[in-house]
């Protein structure tokens, strides 16, 4: 089924006019860095869901409080250790000469948010200050990679029965014209508890995958177990031990229409009703679903229109993020149909 609005260029965040993507990857220990870069500061605000969380700089976003722009969103893997990497991306736009001027000397505001993705590749290698330094300096405008990349690069979906059930994902990314100039665009990286859904057919992309336990078979009969379907059996009750305790979707919608920080906030929280309705279930106490907004302030616009084709594009980007997958760390991918 088509979506019911124009496909931009890229169909990437990097729509945004201002908005700029770099990405940088350790493909071997399956972690990366994903940064989205606005130079010339844009209106910040951020949403987070989901019982476990890790982030930095998410206060400053809050409408009370005194910063206004920010300069670059950090998204990582490599949980709590990921977070890191934004001091490289500080690192690199200070020797650019951009951050907030507080007379001796200019303090770049990067917030971040981090995923869990130690369960694949190497636990003990992280996304660092140098990773995050090579994925803002990769930053440009152009086209974004999707799949294992960034932030995807260890990202996986499907965790009820463990990695003996998930499959991978990965980082996706969507724009939308929605008339009179304005442009929203989204980037997800999905690590979900859940299951990715394209909410134009409601069937599962990407997700836990039946599996065999013995003389059983836990989950629905087919490719896909159904993590809601199968979360009310005795089976999915019994997973709940074996189930990943660290996930997490993050990520970023931005749009270059003029909003103020609520209204920026707002965006973000509205946003968040795509990443319901593509991942299922979501929000549940074992992710820390965060996303970010930024607003470059080119184009006057009404919230609630900027913030509903937020939610249209971070679906999308999550869908994306899905089939754009290769298999890797021994979980199949959805991009490789034979292997699901």
């Amino acid at each position: 089924m088509a979506r019911p609005y124009l496909i931009l260029m890229n169909n990437a965040i990097t729509d945004v006019p201002g908005i700029e993507v770099g990405q940088a990857q350790d493909l071997d220990a399956l972690t990366g860095v994903t940064v989205i870069m606005c130079r010339k500061g844009a209106v910040g605000g951020v949403d987070q869901r989901g019982g476990a969380p890790g982030t930095r700089e998410t206060d400053l976003l809050n409408p009370i409080n005194l910063i206004e722009k920010v300069h670059a969103i950090v998204l990582a893997g490599g949980s709590a250790f990921g977070l890191d990497a934004a001091g490289g991306v500080m690192k690199y736009l200070e020797e650019q000469k951009i951050g907030f001027d507080v007379g001796v000397a200019r303090v770049p505001i990067v917030p971040a948010a981090i995923l869990f993705d130690l369960a694949l590749g190497r636990a003990d290698v992280r996304p660092t200050p140098e990773m995050g330094y090579r994925a803002a300096v990769a930053a440009n405008a152009e086209a974004v990679a999707e799949g294992n990349f960034g932030a995807g690069t260890g990202a996986s979906v499907g965790k009820i029965f463990g990695n003996a059930g998930a499959m991978k994902c990965g980082i996706g990314t969507a724009s939308i014209d929605i008339g009179g100039g304005i442009i929203v665009g989204a980037l997800a990286a999905v690590n979900a508890y859940g299951d990715v859904i394209d909410p134009q057919t409601g069937k599962i992309v990407s997700g836990a995958r039946t599996i065999k336990a013995g003389p059983l078979t836990l989950g629905a009969p087919g490719t896909f177990a159904d993590t809601l379907a199968t979360m009310k059996t005795f089976a999915g009750r019994m997973a709940e031990g074996f189930a990943m305790r660290s996930n997490t979707v993050i990520g970023v919608v931005a749009t270059n229409a003029k909003l103020t920080k609520s209204e920026t906030n707002k965006v973000a929280q509205m946003a968040q009703d795509g990443l319901a309705r593509a991942i299922r279930p979501a929000h549940t106490m074992l992710d820390g679903d965060t996303i970010f907004a930024l607003a470059t302030g080119q184009k006057y616009a009404d919230v609630s229109l900027v913030g509903a084709f937020a939610a249209e594009a971070f679906a999308e980007a999550c869908v994306r993020a899905a089939r754009a997958a290769g298999s890797a760390g021994g979980l199949p991918g959805a991009r490789d149909q034979s292997s699901v």
